[in-house]
């Protein structure tokens, strides 16, 4: 099965012209989509509360990939909030339980920061991390290119498929050590694809403090031919895998719905089981 949708349900402004109340944006979201990437989980353990409120929101099906919290990815320091890295992990795993048992998680995603390379430390530390949300499924984005250099590339994806964690495709940028090239294998019998588009200066802006930055970073609009390319790689891997999840993060000029619907076109994808189409009031 191949599952589309986008990171967070926010930003996607031509899904919701006909929506009357904002608050039900995930509703109307999950009327087009039947996963959703959850970023929020990046900046913050969500309440409880919070959590069973979006599994009520959405359809049946509908599947989370929840991002896991920077603390726990080595984005910046857990000290100032909790006593050890280990309450980080059990308040996260916390917070999934109700999710997980809705039947709304699909998988963690660990995302690891571009200083993140190759060493024996961070080794450890990757599967350390994946002890630790036991028993929920884990993926693994790495952001730093030793991890897939001719002499390391092999033993990566090894490790990933001993270790049982579904291996984070990337399309982004090509712009040095801080970007990894497209690895179209598995590890798993879950594919991930994570399309963050191909906006070279915008990867590489210095003041990553600036709202600009933050702004340019995902700005990036798939053309035809680069969706046709991408059709071809879903397909050889549909062949070596069960279930493939596909997200599209090209978020920062509003490219990123349209990019996924043009796509599940040229699949030929239409889902079933989706929630309810908001009706217009005129």
């Amino acid at each position: 099965m191949i599952y589309i949708g986008l990171t967070g349900w926010g930003d996607h402004d031509d899904l919701y012209t006909d929506l009357v109340n904002k608050k039900d944006k995930l509703q109307a979201y999950a009327s087009h989509f039947p996963i959703v990437e959850l970023d929020a989980t990046y900046y913050a353990i969500q309440r409880t509360s919070t959590v069973e409120k979006w599994c009520n929101e959405t359809p049946g099906k509908f599947k989370f990939v929840v991002k896991a919290h920077q603390y726990m990815t080595g984005h910046s320091d857990y000290r100032d909030h909790y006593d050890s890295i280990r309450d980080v992990f059990s308040a996260f795993r916390d917070m999934l339980r109700p999710m997980e048992q809705a039947g709304k998680l699909g998988f963690v995603l660990l995302q690891f920061p571009p200083w993140f390379d190759c060493t024996h430390k961070n080794i450890r530390y990757v599967k350390y991390a994946k002890e630790q949300l036991e028993p929920y499924k884990v993926a693994v984005e790495f952001r730093n290119q030793t991890w897939f250099e001719t002499r390391y590339r092999e033993e990566t994806l090894s490790f990933l498929d001993a270790n049982g964690m579904i291996h984070s495709i990337c399309d982004e940028p090509q712009a040095g050590i801080g970007s990894i090239p497209f690895v179209n294998r598995v590890t798993d019998r879950t594919a991930f694809i994570r399309l963050h588009g191909r906006n070279v200066h915008g990867w590489t802006q210095k003041d990553r403090s600036s709202q600009e930055w933050r702004t340019v970073r995902y700005l990036y609009d798939y053309n035809e031919e680069e969706l046709e390319w991408l059709k071809r790689q879903v397909e050889i891997l549909n062949h070596k895998t069960k279930d493939i999840y596909i997200v599209f993060n090209n978020n920062s000029g509003g490219h990123a719905a349209g990019n996924a619907q043009d796509f599940m076109s040229m699949m030929g994808i239409r889902y079933e089981g989706l929630s309810p189409k908001q009706l217009k009031l005129f």
